[in-house]
């Protein structure tokens, strides 16, 4: 009677990934979920930063409807009462059950991540999340940092673990507590790497030796980036070994040789995430349940590794907001699985060879506000309505659309042609559009600009990005009222991704401008 729901959610990951044509990273488990999935190429976050991307796709709401641009309140006081997605799966008849980051912890979501609405039990979060930040990373002078780039000996951390090692240990628990119990669960899975500190165990390093490793292919800050676009990463100059390379604020480049390490880092923590992928949904195998239950995994955002000069997540580019998405679907993205039969068995990165394509793969653009509806029609529920322009009195709507349509259009299919479109506004809505915006406090780099508190906003970057282009508008902003005034633009970007693939030539001066 229905499927269950396995929703994998990683915190900061890009799409760098095997499935995903990166040559250099190993991710032989995500990969083997890829090749019996439908992956989208081109799926984005709805603002680059942990705690308002998981609202709005939680919520299916985007961030203008909760009202979250930061960290610091909860859409269900200051916003709308509005049901999650887990919620809507709960009144439907499932257990629901959170593992992990899955909300961003504190005000945000209530400081008890949504519980008792969205989940059936209180969530679980691994004891050893705590010491994320404490100094645990040996430097060169044989004593303990809190350093970004951090191998550590797992033996030698607090508990003789990490959050994540603990969080996939409890969701194959919950695997084996719902087959013996024959619930109908939701599980969702959020995994923390590769969030920063870069703190993982050291010997996946090996798989990465350092002169493999590239810079990004754009390291500089574009010629005609407008000063309020770029975001100067701050929460990476605040570690220890950033903070001691005495880097210029907010311009100055790290040098190159740390830029390999980072990405290195980056990289190693993908592959240890990757075990952990792999061992959960070998369970999922062990249990017998992988012919019944729906896998999704993706991410909150992405993470720039230095391209355009730029670290961490909190800006309009397609690095900070292109995020991986696949759905795996028994008798759908695959022929139908027998009970009992092995789907996911475990791939060791470090011996694995080979790689395997994604089952299906769509181009489309699409956007995570669209998960809710996505999900809900994948497991047969009543997908909900499409909101209203005006829709914080409203407890049950979603902003997203359902993509389940792109899962059985072979991508050879020329698409309708557009001419004789005479509707210029149904000919717009036939190309599919990802919206993100990102707020700033100021038309320059300072001190907050990653992450303003919403008193602190001036300025809103809205941001649509088409398979064609990207566009992004940095408008004067109200934060006393949710405003935008798009009559007083600061500043504008423009793309075309045919020649410009890593939007690095602002042409939007050259340009006329006009919606």
């Amino acid at each position: 009677d229905g499927m269950n729901v396995l929703f994998i959610i990683v915190d900061d990951l890009r799409p760098a990934l095997g499935c995903y044509g990166d040559r250099v990273v190993k991710s032989p488990n995500i990969d083997q979920l890829a090749s019996q999935s439908m992956v989208f190429s081109n799926a984005y976050a709805q603002q680059a930063v942990c705690a308002p991307s998981r609202v709005s796709f939680l919520t299916g709401r985007r961030p203008d409807t909760t009202h979250l641009y930061d960290f610091y309140s909860y859409w269900r006081v200051h916003a709308g009462n509005y049901s999650t997605m887990p919620q809507y799966f709960k009144e439907n008849g499932y257990v629901t059950l959170s593992v992990g980051k899955v909300f961003h912890p504190g005000i945000s979501s209530n400081y008890s991540d949504d519980y008792p609405y969205s989940w059936s039990i209180p969530p679980f979060h691994p004891s050893a999340e705590k010491h994320e930040n404490d100094k645990t990373c040996k430097g060169k002078d044989g004593k303990l940092h809190a350093n970004l780039v951090c191998p550590v000996d797992v033996t030698e951390m607090p508990g003789g673990t990490l959050p994540d090692i603990q969080s996939t240990e409890e969701a194959i628990r919950l695997l084996n507590v719902m087959k013996t119990n024959r619930q109908k669960f939701f599980l969702a899975v959020g995994y923390h790497k590769p969030h920063i500190p870069l703190r993982y165990p050291q010997e996946f390093l090996k798989l990465y030796p350092l002169e493999n490793i590239t810079l990004a292919p754009d390291p500089w800050i574009p010629k005609k980036l407008p000063s309020v676009a770029y975001n100067p990463w701050m929460d990476i100059r605040e570690r220890d070994d950033v903070e001691a390379l005495n880097v210029s604020f907010p311009y100055g480049a790290l040098p190159d040789d740390f830029q390999r390490q980072i990405r290195q880092s980056y990289y190693a923590a993908v592959s240890y995430l990757d075990v952990q992928i792999g061992l959960l949904l070998n369970a999922l195998d062990n249990v017998g349940l992988s012919n019944n239950t729906i896998v999704v995994f993706t991410s909150d955002h992405g993470w720039s590794l230095g391209e355009h000069g730029e670290w961490a997540k909190y800006s309009n580019f397609d690095v900070a907001t292109r995020v991986p998405l696949m759905f795996y679907v028994p008798g759908m993205t695959t022929s139908p699985v027998s009970q009992g039969a092995r789907v996911f068995p475990y791939l060791d990165p470090f011996s694995h060879i080979g790689s395997s394509a994604p089952q299906g793969q769509s181009k489309k653009v699409v956007e995570l506000v669209s998960l809710f509806p996505t999900l809900a029609e994948l497991a047969g529920l009543q997908v909900p309505p499409a909101c209203p322009e005006m829709s914080f009195g409203v407890v049950l709507c979603t902003e997203g659309t359902s993509i389940v349509h792109y899962f059985n259009v072979s991508e050879g299919k020329v698409e309708d042609d557009k001419q004789g479109c005479d509707d210029t506004d149904r000919c717009f809505n036939e190309e599919p559009v990802a919206f993100s915006q990102y707020p700033r406090p100021a038309d320059t780099p300072q001190w907050n600009s990653d992450k303003p508190k919403l008193k602190d906003i001036r300025i809103m970057g809205y941001s649509m990005r088409t398979i064609d282009y990207r566009y992004t508008v940095w408008v004067q902003f109200d934060p006393s009222n949710f405003s935008a005034n798009f009559e007083d633009v600061h500043a504008g970007e423009l793309y075309m991704m045919e020649n410009d693939p890593n939007q690095d030539y602002n042409i939007y001066n050259n340009t006329s401008h006009g919606w």
